[in-house]
């Protein structure tokens, strides 16, 4: 025997027995049913046993069919629990007049009768059952929305942020008691178009900051609604995040007032090596030099005197190198492109080889871009030589109409850019952020894509029209 389908058969029957012996017993109206079952099956029988003589009154006898009412009663007032409870009771009642000797019960047609009865009621019974049971479900899921409902309108209503719904012609349907006291009591009926005062739909703004009519900054969070009627309606919250930006602009200004120290200290350093120490070793090498040619100098010597003017030499070009990289005097006085230029030949000339391809017209950009853009490149190039053992860099520099496009590429050992930079080399990971403050603060953007044994590339937009509040 298949156990698999006799379980739910018997879970079925079970069901059925629970609920045929637990009829509404305290109920009135059952028990009228009940009587009214018993007057049938006792005239029904009586009929049956006395047809002589009653047989003029009822030629036919009383029908089975009778049954039905008090049945089918029972099962739209109780459902399934009282047809079958009924039902059972019809039969227990009906048993006498079947086993009448010399058919006179008329066994076969009491029979069928009763199963078209019987039939009935289950039908009846589960219809009742089933519309009653789709009746609580929608009662509950009404009860859970309307729960729902309230719970919406109780947070809607005490909550400290402004929230408006806009209907889906942009004009304010609801606003809870926060959003009257930021745009006033008639702020219902008015467009969000003049409460936000964008331009722009009003899906493409959830997320962003806007600066509303009384000097705050709010972040919108703006949420399409459930279908209440035909047309769409959007939730707009106003985040008061006008300290936060207070605190992200005094950290801007710190990071500025920083770049514009080191940048002010690399300026005053440059001028110190090039007006002094500079200047000393090339007078040393001039000494040096007239001393090598003196009268009466032996030539070991003057070959001792000319190797010391050599290394007074050296010594004078690598202070003006460092005098330049400190602060190039081509960035100040002929542009991006000519320092870019320098830069990248002296990377070539001592290191791995270099070049520099310029896209679109060549401009003068202004100074805090060129000078952000100039160390962008400046420190990309430091770290391909000095960590990445790179043997070639490619440097891309492109004018476009509304920002500065840069690209450095090297071919040398790469990193994982998933690994923490505090497990980086400290000059790395610091050369890194450095890059990424310089462009932040230009409201530019750079990005590093990068992997072991396969190179670096490091991109950076700069925007040339709009620059972040100082």
């Amino acid at each position: 025997m298949n156990t698999t389908l006799a379980k739910p058969k018997f879970a079925q029957f079970a069901q059925f027995a629970r609920r045929a012996f637990n009829p509404p017993i305290r109920d009135k109206p059952f028990w009228i049913v009940q009587g009214m079952i018993m007057v049938i099956v006792v005239l029904h029988y009586f009929v049956d046993t006395q047809r002589s003589l009653v047989g003029g009154a009822f030629p036919a006898g009383v029908p089975v069919t009778l049954l039905v009412i008090p049945i089918g009663y029972a099962a739209l007032r109780y459902g399934l629990t009282g047809s079958l409870a009924t039902t059972i009771w019809t039969i227990l009642l009906w048993l006498p007049d079947l086993m009448l000797p010399h058919d006179e019960g008329h066994v076969g047609d009491d029979l069928i009768n009763l199963t078209i009865v019987l039939a009935v009621a289950y039908i009846f019974g589960r219809r009742v059952e089933a519309e009653r049971t789709f009746q609580a479900q929608a009662d509950e899921a009404s009860a859970l929305a309307f729960a729902v409902e309230v719970g919406y309108r109780r947070l809607f209503e005490s909550n400290r942020a402004p929230i408006i719904v806009l209907e889906d012609d942009d004009v304010v349907s609801e606003a809870n008691p926060a959003a009257k006291e930021l745009f006033g009591v008639d702020v219902v009926s008015r467009t969000g178009t003049v409460l936000i005062g964008h331009n722009a739909k009003v899906e493409t703004l959830s997320g962003r900051v806007t600066t509303l009519a009384n000097g705050h900054d709010y972040r919108l969070d703006v949420v399409t609604l459930p279908l209440v009627a035909s047309s769409p309606r959007r939730q707009v919250t106003f985040e008061d995040v006008t300290e936060e930006r207070s605190e992200e602009r005094r950290a801007r200004q710190f990071a500025q007032l920083v770049v514009q120290a080191e940048e002010d200290q690399r300026r005053r350093l440059s001028r110190e090596l090039h007006d002094e120490p500079l200047q000393l070793f090339l007078h040393l090498a001039r000494r040096l030099e007239l001393l090598s040619h003196s009268d009466g100098v032996s030539p070991t010597v003057a070959a001792s005197l000319e190797e010391t003017r050599n290394q007074a030499l050296e010594a004078a070009a690598r202070l003006r190198t460092l005098a330049r990289d400190l602060r190039p005097p081509a960035l100040d006085q002929l542009g991006l492109i000519p320092a870019l230029s320098s830069l990248v030949a002296d990377v070539d000339d001592d290191g791995p080889s270099s070049h520099l391809s310029v896209h679109g017209t060549a401009t003068r950009l202004a100074p805090e871009i060129e000078l952000g853009a100039f160390r962008i490149v400046q420190e990309s190039l430091r770290n391909a030589v000095r960590h990445a053992n790179a043997q070639h860099l490619d440097v891309s520099v492109s004018f476009e109409t509304n920002y500065l496009a840069l690209r450095i590429n090297d071919d040398g050992v790469g990193f994982d850019p998933s690994i923490p930079s505090t497990l980086k080399g400290p000059s790395e990971s610091l050369g890194l952020v450095g890059m990424r403050e310089r462009a932040r603060l230009l409201g530019g953007v750079i990005n590093v894509y990068s992997s072991p044994q396969h190179g670096t590339e490091v991109t950076a937009t700069l925007p040339l029209l709009e620059i972040p509040s100082r």
